[in-house]
Order: structure tokens, then sequence, then C-alpha cells
């Protein structure tokens, strides 16, 4: 054998045997989990057996923040009946318990995130139960909404 190809088989070896020792010693490590991730906030449901109407407005010029309202609290739980744009425009979003049940309202504006506020003003001429007036603050999850 000439010398060209012995030096080559004895190349082959080295890399060979350092792969095999280098993914024994890699399958060795201990398996973090990534349990130093922030863990998900539980986010609230609707309350079981009971239908909970809500109407989401937009209040911004963001196209589909209405829509994307709509997803996350319909993952939830809720009933959205309705959903729309309106004006002025408004800086944060607002919650509205139109049928004086406020800790369903909080429970909307928990979901919607720390900036939403809940606020009551009855209106029994409406049958809904909440009203969503959607903020420019207002950010939908970053986890898709969709399987």
């Amino acid at each position: 054998m000439k010398r060209g190809p012995r030096v080559l088989v004895v190349v082959l070896v080295f890399v060979v045997l350092g792969a095999g020792t280098y993914l024994l010693e890699w399958r060795k490590r201990p398996v973090v989990a990534h349990a130093q991730a922030a863990p998900k906030r539980a986010l609230p449901v609707a309350p079981a057996g009971v239908r909970i109407r809500v109407q989401v407005l937009n209040t911004t010029r963001t196209r589909g923040l209405a829509r994307r309202a709509t997803r996350l609290l319909r993952d939830q739980g809720f009933d959205v009946v309705e959903m729309g744009t309106i004006g002025p425009v408004r800086d944060t979003t607002l919650v509205l318990d139109r049928s004086g049940h406020p800790e369903w309202a909080a429970a909307v504006a928990r979901l919607l995130g720390p900036a939403a506020r809940a606020e009551t003003r009855r209106d029994s001429s409406r049958y809904l139960d909440i009203t969503v007036l959607l903020g420019g603050a207002w950010r939908a999850p970053a986890d898709p909404l969709d399987p």
C-alpha cells in the first residue's frame, strides 16, 4: 500500500474515534430541562356552565386586533357574540361590565394582560355581559392560537 492511502486510513480512524468519544461524553451530560424559563401564567377561563356574552371592539388603527382578541377569549370559554371597530382611538384596554358581574369583567381584564382595566357600566338595554374596548397598548399573545 502506498503512503497516501495509509495516511488517509489513519486520519479516518482518528476522526471516527474522536467523534465516538465526543458522542459518548455528550450523552453522559445531565439533561437540563427548561425549568429556568419564565413559567407561563395561568390564564383565566370562563366559569363552567355559564354563558358570558362578550362584545370585542377595536379602538385602534391596527387591523385584526378584535379578531385576535376574539380568538383568545373563545379559547378560554367566553362567548364572543360581536366584534368590530369603533372610534375614538384609545391607548389602554377597557373591559366594561354590562350585567352586574364585576368578577367576569375582572377575569377578562386579567386574560387581556396587565394593562387592561375593568369598570362597571351597567346597561340592561344590551344583550351583553361584557364589552371589551381594545386599546393601542394591547398586544396579542405571541403563541399561535390555532394548532
